[in-house]
């Protein structure tokens, strides 16, 4: 009895090894997977985590204002806000939309926001008064902004009530003006070193044989322009940067002192930006995508050459003939829009589109393609497509690698030419539309914690309240998150 006991408990014992060896291997593999799915989202929490517990005065911060969680301001501020253009009607640009989203933002908080600016159009237009949100057109003949006139309603502005401080993009209130202004500052869309790489590239791409004429001239006048914008831009008394890249260029080029220099990055609505499958596949029904393509690439913006085009247009000629599956989507009005029409039933023109309609374009897409040759600022529609849920193909410039798409799980980078391109489109081709779906949801989780209308307005409002009182450059106070 002992013996046939013994033999039943020695011949259970691989039955119950291997119950156990199967249990341990199905758990190994769903933590593998689980690792391999959420290890970038953990990566990237990690260094969130190091910038969150920051604490001390914000004009020492060395990172995106972005990062950190501002509480509710009880305090209201008067702001006086120089900008190129105000957007009106169809299809604005980007530093517009920009203007727009945190401008009326600010407005929201219940701050008094008078903006000096001329209408994107460039027609005449009678001033916007809507609520606490104040907009001035200051048009001269041609349609651009009159200095002269934008400061003189400034001027009167200010006399009535004085304005705690005042901001401008880019140089929309030019240094010899800001010298007479105590209380400014400046958001830099983009600086001069970071515009002669634009020149270089475009040099590269025009004249690959060293033929002229060319851009060699515009190349050629960058530095003594640089020179002269470095010399200038001390009269600004604080500099925001919308790229952390940027920012390094104002302290270590520039010579700008770190405690006047600060980086905000831009950011997009987050209600009217989100992953909409259904509206993507009705905006391809809609134009004529076919039901049977394998991969949907999108372009938008501005058909113009220094956004890229001539290098996407080779190089999806090229990377066509190899997949003819592979359709692209081209959102935007310009001289390029007939060129790619030119390259057959595997690319759609679609002109501009209304800012309604782009959230459901970028749903549309499995990759927003930004092929642009102007490596300075940040365009918002990579941000825009990533919060729809979408993984980005775009240059490895430092303003996008360092902020936007910090490793290979966001999205595809390549070098400023035909050749590093299609190796791009190649990868994102092999990896197919699972792996870019997956790509894609991380995307939107990174956007959605950095890149908000929300979070930019935040910001902001922390420094102007820092500006006007040192008591709110500290971080954190009891109100902050």
């Amino acid at each position: 009895m002992g013996l046939k006991h013994s033999n039943r408990k020695f011949h259970s014992r691989p039955k119950l090894c291997l119950l156990k060896c199967s249990t341990i291997i199905a758990a190994f593999l769903f933590l593998a997977s689980f690792i391999y799915f959420f290890s970038p989202l953990a990566d990237f929490a990690k260094s969130w985590s190091r910038e969150v517990h920051f604490r001390g005065d914000l004009r020492e911060a060395k990172f995106p204002w972005n990062k950190l969680c501002f509480g509710q301001a009880n305090e209201k501020l008067k702001l006086a806000v120089f900008s190129k253009s105000w957007p009106i009607g169809a299809a604005p640009g980007g530093m517009e939309r920009h203007a727009s989203t945190l401008y009326t933002a600010l407005a929201a908080k219940g701050h008094e926001i008078h903006i000096f600016t001329a209408p994107s159009d460039r027609r005449a237009h009678e001033d916007i008064h809507r609520g606490n949100l104040h907009v001035y057109f200051a048009s001269n003949d041609h349609g651009s902004v009159n200095c002269s006139l934008a400061f003189d309603i400034f001027n009167r502005e200010n006399k009535m009530n004085e304005f705690d401080y005042v901001h401008t993009e880019s140089v929309s209130l030019p240094y010899w003006r800001a010298r007479v202004v105590p209380k400014v500052a400046v958001t830099w869309h983009g600086v001069w070193y970071e515009i002669m790489h634009s020149k270089l590239f475009q040099e590269l791409l025009s004249n690959p044989k060293e033929q002229l004429p060319g851009p060699m001239t515009e190349l050629q006048e960058a530095m003594p322009r640089l020179l002269n914008e470095i010399r200038f831009f001390s009269i600004y008394k604080q500099h925001i940067c919308i790229s952390d890249s940027a920012g390094e260029v104002l302290v270590n080029i520039y010579q700008l002192p770190q405690r006047n220099v600060h980086v905000i990055l831009n950011g997009v609505d987050e209600t009217k930006f989100t992953p909409d499958p259904m509206a993507g596949a009705v905006f391809r029904e809609r134009y004529g995508v076919p039901f049977n393509v394998s991969l949907v690439l999108g372009i938008a913006g501005r058909l113009v050459r220094d956004k890229g085009h001539p290098l996407l247009h080779e190089a999806f000629a090229k990377t066509s003939k190899r997949h003819p599956g592979v359709f692209l989507l081209v959102a935007g009005s310009g001289p390029w829009g007939r060129r790619y029409a030119e390259l057959g039933k595997n690319v759609k023109v679609l002109g501009a589109l209304e800012p309604s309609e782009l959230s459901h374009f970028y749903n549309s897409l499995d990759v927003f393609v930004n092929p642009t040759l102007r490596p300075q600022g940040l365009d918002l529609t990579l941000m825009e497509a990533m919060h729809c849920g979408k993984p980005v193909l775009t240059p490895n410039y430092p303003s996008i690698t360092r902020t936007v798409v910090l490793n290979e799980e966001f999205g595809y980078t390549f070098s400023p030419n035909v050749e590093s391109l299609v190796e791009a489109l190649e990868s994102a081709i092999k990896d197919g539309s699972r792996e870019l779906q997956r790509k894609g949801k991380l995307c939107q989780r990174y956007a959605v914690s950095m890149f908000t209308a929300s979070k930019m307005a935040s910001a902001y409002e922390r420094f102007f309240l820092c500006m006007k009182n040192t008591r709110y450059c500290q971080y954190p106070l009891t109100s902050d998150c």
